[in-house]
């Protein structure tokens, strides 16, 4: 490629990544995926502790830490291992699923606003789980055995065929001979906004008790959560955190576009389909556990390209910062706020202003 056809493409590149360097300097890029890595992980220790020691009953960190390790009393270790853990342990693995999700998705549609929750596959998972919770009226507050089985069971299952089904709706609109990133954006939005009258539809004909139960749910609730939530979250990242480790020299090829990419030997319809299912699989298993948590797969991917010097994809960074995000998260709805708040309400106000930033940048760049 010559040197005026990279600058043409990196002046017309849908992202908002810096250009990789080559060279003698090329050692920097990993070295500042690494450096951030390692700083998410320290700030994600941190929070893990503050979360755990907060709480009703509140216990200091160094005792978190020795309970961790094995110590503490018999009333600590209950409520640090057996109250406290699984809750924390669950926001963990959504951020890590949404992060990866996000980093995904904005790779593979080579554009930044291409997230989950953006593109309507959030909405999508979040029908299909919310038509479980009310047509099968377990919502917990006494649905009866056969429906709050059917509600345990049948929760991933309809997230999972919702994203499924969505993703695979917006691929076949925004398909012309290639995926264009504004396109599917736009066709994404559209979607969204759909698929959120069917669940407004479907609160609107519940009863009562089970709109309630859902519309706590669609504000992304982490309060509650236990191991059984948290078993199908940790086997969904054992699968598919590798399947997108292989995918990840394909996807960078794809930032070259479609053609270039077939030129250096990458499957590209191949790669596009399994990286449509991982980042569903990875969506669809976060809203069935705690519901939509807005804006945390698509602010996260963006922080960790910048903090990783423009690696693509950032996907180890995602998963670290996605945790920290929504471990934050878990610790301002229940320690910083007096009153019990969903923390997707907290994650989008935090994603809200982010967006309108973005949007305002794309335009000043395609003004200018």
């Amino acid at each position: 490629m010559s040197t005026a056809t990279q600058e043409r493409t990196r002046r017309h590149s849908p992202t908002l990544s810096t250009p990789l360097r080559v060279g003698p300097m090329s050692w920097l890029v990993p070295l500042r995926a690494g450096i951030a890595v390692v700083g998410g992980l320290v700030v994600l220790a941190a929070l893990v502790a503050i979360d755990l020691s907060k709480g009703d009953f509140e216990i200091p960190v160094g005792d978190v830490i020795r309970t961790l390790l094995g110590g503490g009393d018999a009333g600590q270790q209950f409520i640090v291992l057996e109250l406290r853990l699984p809750q924390t342990l669950v926001a963990i693995l959504v951020g890590c699923a949404l992060g990866l999700s996000g980093a995904l998705t904005q790779t593979f549609a080579r554009n930044p606003l291409a997230s989950p929750d953006i593109l309507g596959v959030t909405e999508g998972a979040a029908l299909g789980a919310v038509a479980v919770i009310v047509l099968a009226g377990g919502s917990g507050y006494g649905g009866g055995l056969v429906a709050g089985a059917l509600q345990t069971v049948g929760l991933p299952v309809a997230a999972f065929a919702g994203a499924l089904l969505t993703a695979t709706l917006l691929y076949v609109l925004s398909w012309r001979r290639g995926i264009d990133g504004q396109r599917l954006v736009l066709i994404g939005i559209g979607l969204s906004f759909a698929l959120s009258a069917g669940t407004s539809w479907l609160l609107v004909k519940a009863r009562i008790m089970d709109a309630a139960s859902a519309q706590v749910w669609l504000n992304g609730s982490l309060n509650g959560r236990g191991w059984e939530q948290a078993t199908p979250l940790l086997w969904t990242l054992a699968v598919l955190v590798p399947v997108s480790v292989l995918l990840a020299r394909s996807l960078n090829a794809l930032q070259l576009g479609d053609d270039s990419a077939r030129g250096l030997g990458v499957r590209l319809q191949l790669t596009q389909l399994m990286t449509l299912v991982s980042a569903v699989g990875l969506v669809a298993v976060s809203v069935s556990a705690v519901g939509p948590l807005e804006f945390v797969a698509f602010v996260v991917p963006q922080i960790a390209l910048r903090l990783t010097a423009g690696s693509r994809p950032p996907m180890l960074a995602s998963m670290v910062l996605g945790a920290c995000l929504v471990v934050a998260a878990d610790v301002v709805t229940r320690v910083v706020i007096p009153f019990p708040l969903p923390a997707g309400i907290v994650t989008a106000v935090i994603g809200a202003p982010y967006l309108i930033w973005l949007l305002l940048r794309r335009n000043r760049k395609v003004s200018a």
